[in-house]
């Protein structure tokens, strides 16, 4: 009886030849209908493109940004430590704090934050409910538009923030909490060591998208009038009506700071992925290097035992 060989035949797509082809005729439509429209006004485009009030703005909504982020990583780790804590009270207070600010729009915590000197007019420190005052200072002077900006990014943001950290801190096997009881591990070298180097996996994708956000986000300090990035432009184009390039100019370099953010959040997966790599490969060889124990029936283990003593005889 004759084998027939078996034919190996490539597996068609055809449907999708036909989607990457509808897909390509329209992006070249749309970017013809872009780049050959006068009305873009790409000439202004290229003409504020680099100027210095551009640049300015852009400055500062990086340097927002950047404290912004450090801000609400260090008071959303707090408070997703709040959160988890075992006393009734402190994670009431942490569920609260994430509940209020989860719920207003960070225009309005902004537009309160810039009036706050006409609910208070001094900040004081001292001791609670008496006239003991350390120290005291003027709303309006303590509170200007960049430090406004700042604090109601990071109290808004933190309660995000706050809330994935807990999640990837939760995404850690119970076993792993349970082992570092056992070795009598504190609870902060049982966060530092043991927790959060587990849990940072499952928590720089969403850390790293609330950061794109941020970063877009910082555009609503327009209203508190501070010459961020959005704010010169919107000045520009009030002056020489010229408001869809200098609205492009805006995007293109919100692209480039959001694109900078995706490139770090590659690096360090890719880098986290590497470990990931190797802790398999070495768990595998470590596998492969055991000694495999075959089980033996009690006749078939005598008999072994009686011909090794022979053999061990005739050496001798």
């Amino acid at each position: 009886m004759s084998q027939t060989p078996y034919k190996i035949v490539t597996a068609r797509y055809p449907l999708r030849y036909v989607g990457v082809a509808i897909c390509l005729s329209i992006v070249v439509v749309v970017l013809e209908s872009i780049f050959s429209n006068p009305n873009w006004g790409w000439a202004v485009f290229r003409q504020w493109f680099f100027d210095p009030a551009i640049l300015h703005g852009l400055l500062i909504t990086l340097k927002l940004t950047f404290w912004s982020i450090i801000g609400s990583l260090v008071f959303g780790t707090v408070v997703a430590m709040m959160r988890m804590s075992s006393s009734w009270f402190i994670r009431g207070l942490a569920w609260t704090y994430i509940w209020l600010f989860r719920s207003l729009p960070l225009l309005l915590v902004l537009i309160v934050l810039y009036n706050f000197s006409y609910l208070y007019e001094h900040i004081s420190i001292g001791i609670p409910f008496s006239h003991v005052v350390f120290a005291q200072f003027k709303t309006i002077n303590a509170l200007d538009q960049f430090t406004t900006a700042l604090l109601g990014l990071v109290v808004v943001q933190s309660a995000y923030t706050a809330e994935v950290i807990r999640g990837g801190i939760l995404s850690v096997n119970q076993g792993q909490f349970e082992a570092a009881d056992a070795l009598g591990l504190s609870w902060w070298h049982r966060t530092r060591r043991i927790i959060l180097p587990q849990s940072i996996r499952s928590i720089i994708p969403a850390i790293m998208n609330e950061c794109v956000g941020l970063s877009k986000g910082t555009s609503i300090v327009y209203v508190l009038a501070m010459p961020e990035l959005f704010y010169t432009v919107q000045m520009i184009y009030n002056r020489n009506q010229e408001v869809i390039p200098l609205l492009m100019v805006a995007a293109v370099w919100y692209v480039i700071v959001t694109s900078i953010f995706s490139l770090i959040q590659w690096y360090i997966e890719k880098s986290l992925a590497k470990g990931e790599r190797r802790a398999v490969i070495h768990e595998t060889r470590s596998w492969f290097r055991k000694p495999v124990q075959v089980a033996m029936p009690q006749h078939a283990r005598t008999a072994y035992k009686d011909k090794s003593l022979v053999h061990t005889k005739l050496k001798l």
